[in-house]
């Protein structure tokens, strides 16, 4: 009901009010994309350990397996401490658990996840510090990842595809400034959530801004997906705030274009690409794309990291705003990626040409050998 004494532009205000906190509670709204989301499919790869009806340290009722692949096995399951409320239950592989290196990263992860607390952001429960064996527990989330969503309707509306990076910036904005890098910023680590509400997700690379080292050493669990790195990443420099820029901005580029900006049959070819070259204009692919929009994205995706947004804050004022923006053309300073062997192939190729020379060197010697027992 609105009082006798309040003017129009008071109501005027109050309604901007509510429309900016929707947007803040649903960030996704109207995007059709993001509406009737299909139910997760199970992934298995493995026999799960645990069965429905089992219960960990007291608390945690196994309800049912969600995916057993890849390091662990994910686990819906009821909290019996907080009202049977739905949890997920992350247990590592038996085989990987032992492994000191995996075991530190993945209590990292769970350390950094209670650390944050933004709406956009995985929200972890806090478990007993002494528990019978390694898991962590997150919120149980309904929906599909911005993965599915990226190739079930490729490409995405640009307005669509500004709004879902500006929600990504805004949850990754929340980590920065809690000094925490994401570093493995990627479609199938960010959940589209049925309510339209969005998380980020997997904080098994993250690392605090810092720390004063790169993430090479860690490749084995993002091998599968080199497409997202950033070209620091690949040399095994030091990562911060501008590594998950330009990660964000290989899925932007993603989500408007249909396609990744460096693409090969072998993933590591991918990887040199980036180092030693640009992107193809956005435009070229998909000619809708706005100038503006075209613009954000291949600021996001310079090579060097001075050359980037050199915060999330400023990639996304500008996500929000793109008629706004001044397009200096960076579309037209684009240079093509310089041919290089990937490692596999670099591999391959020394191994042949060993292989040769070796031969070569019999081949030699069996013609020395004959001369001189011949001359004898």
């Amino acid at each position: 009901m609105m009082s006798d004494d309040m003017q129009p532009s008071d109501i005027g205000a109050n309604a901007a009010l509510l429309r900016t906190n929707m947007k803040a509670d649903r960030p996704l709204e109207n995007i059709a994309c993001c509406q009737d989301l299909p139910e997760p499919k199970m992934e298995m790869g493995a026999k799960p350990e645990f069965r429905r009806g089992r219960v960990l340290d007291g608390r945690f009722f196994i309800l049912e397996t969600v995916s057993c692949a890849g390091m662990a096995t994910i686990y819906k399951a009821e909290d019996m401490d907080n009202h049977r409320q739905k949890v997920v239950v992350k247990v590592p592989l038996r085989k990987f658990e032992s492994d000191p290196a995996f075991h530190r990263r993945f209590r990292c992860e769970e350390e950094i996840g209670l650390k944050l607390n933004h709406p956009s952001l995985l929200k972890f429960i806090p478990t007993a510090e002494s528990r019978s064996r390694l898991y962590l527990v997150t919120e149980y989330l309904e929906g599909c990842t911005l993965d599915y969503i990226i190739h079930k309707n490729r490409p995405l509306p640009g307005e669509d595809a500004l709004r879902i990076a500006s929600a990504i910036a805004e949850a990754v904005q929340a980590m920065h400034e809690q000094g925490v890098v994401h570093n493995d910023l990627k479609p199938s680590n960010v959940m589209i959530c049925s309510d339209q509400t969005l998380r980020v997700m997997d904080f098994g690379l993250a690392s605090y801004a810092s720390e004063r080292r790169g993430i090479f050493g860690a490749l084995v669990p993002i091998f599968g997906t080199p497409e997202y790195m950033a070209p620091e990443q690949v040399k095994a420099r030091r990562t911060d705030e501008r590594t998950d820029i330009y990660c964000l901005g290989v899925m932007l580029f993603e989500m408007l274009a249909g396609r990744l900006p460096f693409q090969s049959d072998d993933p590591w070819a991918s990887v040199n690409l980036r180092v030693s070259g640009d992107p193809v204009a956005p435009r070229s692919l998909n000619p809708v794309i706005s100038v503006q929009a075209e613009e954000i994205v291949l600021h996001a995706m310079q090579r060097k990291p001075a050359d980037r947004y050199q915060t999330v804050a400023a990639f996304r004022a500008e996500l929000d705003a793109p008629e706004q923006i001044q397009v200096t053309g960076y579309a037209s300073r684009l240079k093509a990626p310089r041919w290089k062997l990937s490692l596999e192939k670099t591999q391959l190729l020394f191994g042949s040409l060993l292989g040769v020379g070796a031969l070569g060197l019999l081949v030699m010697a069996f013609f020395i050998l004959s001369n001189f027992l011949g001359g004898h």
